[in-house]
């Protein structure tokens, strides 16, 4: 079933691009139809919106409900190439968790047309690199190149979004990989456990509740069917949104993409029903005796989803508390009081609503209630007192230049479009979320902190150290 890509009120795709997509479509083939008469390689030009600097963003889609967002920019002959696949550890079941990220490690294995690693090895050879990254609500598969590369990497990707081998043998080498790798991130790592305990103390019912990475008896459990279902059910074009920037030019990318993926077939894609998480009326608190030097914390409320109106608020109400070396935790726990070595806090940038975190690691034989109390009087001064101008002012300045320096180069403007479209349902919230950040008031940091620090919605999860100390 394939997916309308439009998300909003976009700029009317200008004549131009409609000329480049008239002749790409007029040279399509009967063969390609698909059974119901509908071009399944059929493009279709959906709007455009300007990116600063003179740039701007064209939106277009196959008939098979791929998404195709082209930003063209000639200042170097490099180019990015960015897939974004719209499934996460959200999108699984209980008993099968951790499938979405065994997945990031399957793609790249053997396809019908490449052998294992060559993948690797083609587009490093190329003079490339890549990647992936996969969480709670996406996959993410991207890669560097030079511009005179696109044609190998449109190539490599459509073949492995469609021709993926998912036998037994490469199944079970991956699994032994992925528990490996949950061994050492999480069994054996401190602050692995705390944060998979936080999630799933937090989270009843909600599938944010296990871990991306899985539990270890579901990883072992996987069979090659399991596998086989996965990967035709979401790694699918209707699934995906393709972000290519750089030096390119829109009618050869579009060529390229029509040729390679217009065959692909659409996917059913079921529909998620994840379980809303109910209201939490109590704290809950648990205390780890783990081999550490120090006691830590980590302490969880339940927080708006990234695309709420009051994430931008809760963004800087963030600097306000962490943002640096004359924030206000910082002033107290670390300079002024010297109780904590390490502490930071962030908001959960998730597609439903997830956390607000603050870890601290305290210094040798400090006082951990000693610490929290100092927390918590600091959130409370929010929920009471508006921020001053100047102080908010300052946070929205290191707040902006964090968010522009992500945008400096190619692959960090690919990799933004790619989560604005994948998490807030639109690429163009990218800049729309810039101004939402400057129109924050203090008033409006006062009501996210009274919305959101609340005890009675807190997750407390205490290390004490087990007098076995850490290598």
């Amino acid at each position: 079933m394939a997916t309308d890509h439009a998300r909003g009120p976009l700029q009317a795709s200008s004549p131009h691009r409609r000329k480049i997509v008239a002749r790409l479509n007029a040279r399509l083939k009967p063969s390609a139809r698909k059974p119901s008469g509908q071009l399944s390689a059929r493009l279709r030009a959906r709007g455009e919106f300007s990116f600063g600097g003179g740039l701007a963003v064209a939106r277009y889609s196959l008939g098979n409900g791929l998404g195709i967002l082209l930003l063209a920019d000639h200042s170097a002959p490099v180019l990015s190439y960015h897939t974004w696949f719209r499934v996460g550890s959200k999108h699984e079941k209980r008993g099968k968790t951790g499938l979405a990220h065994l997945f990031e490690h399957l793609m790249f294995g053997e396809t019908e047309q490449l052998r294992k690693g060559q993948l690797d090895r083609l587009i490093e050879t190329a003079g490339g690199e890549t990647n992936a990254a996969t969480w709670v609500d996406w996959t993410h598969y991207h890669s560097e190149l030079p511009a005179s590369e696109l044609p190998l990497v449109v190539r490599i990707e459509a073949d492995r979004m469609q021709h993926l081998v998912l036998r037994k043998p490469q199944v079970v080498s991956e699994k032994e990989v992925v528990a490996n790798e949950r061994r050492y991130r999480v069994d054996d790592d401190i602050e692995g456990q705390v944060s998979e305990l936080l999630y799933s103390t937090a989270f009843t019912r909600h599938p944010y509740s296990w871990p991306t990475i899985g539990w270890m008896k579901d990883i072992e459990g996987f069979t090659t069917e399991d596998c086989e279902h996965f990967y035709r059910t979401y790694y699918a074009p209707n699934n995906a949104t393709l972000v290519v920037a750089g030096d390119i030019e829109e009618e050869q990318v579009l060529s390229l993409v029509q040729e390679h993926y217009g065959a692909i077939p659409a996917s059913r894609i079921p529909q998620l029903k994840a379980e809303a998480e109910p209201p939490q009326r109590k704290e809950r608190h648990h205390v780890l005796r783990l081999p550490t030097p120090t006691a830590k914390v980590a302490l969880g409320y339940h927080a708006p989803s990234f695309g709420d109106a009051d994430y931008p608020a809760l963004s800087l109400l963030s600097e306000v508390l962490f943002g640096g070396r004359s924030s206000r935790l910082f002033g107290r726990l670390v300079r002024d009081e010297e109780l904590v070595a390490d502490l930071h806090g962030s908001a959960s940038p998730f597609v439903d609503p997830g956390l607000y975190e603050i870890w601290l690691s305290l210094r040798p034989g400090k006082d951990l209630p000693t610490a929290l109390r100092i927390v918590e009087t600091e959130l409370s001064r929010l929920r009471d007192q508006l921020v001053p101008q100047s102080e908010l002012d300052k946070v929205k300045n290191r707040v902006e230049l964090g968010f522009l320096q992500g945008l400096e180069t190619t692959g960090g403007r690919a990799e933004q479009l790619g989560f604005f479209e994948t998490v807030a349902g639109d690429a163009e919230a990218l800049f729309q979320r810039l101004e939402a950040l400057r129109a924050v008031k203090p008033r409006d940091i006062q009501r996210v902190a009274r919305r959101v620090f609340e005890t009675r919605r807190r997750t407390r999860i205490e290390v004490v150290p087990s007098g076995e100390v850490e290598p």
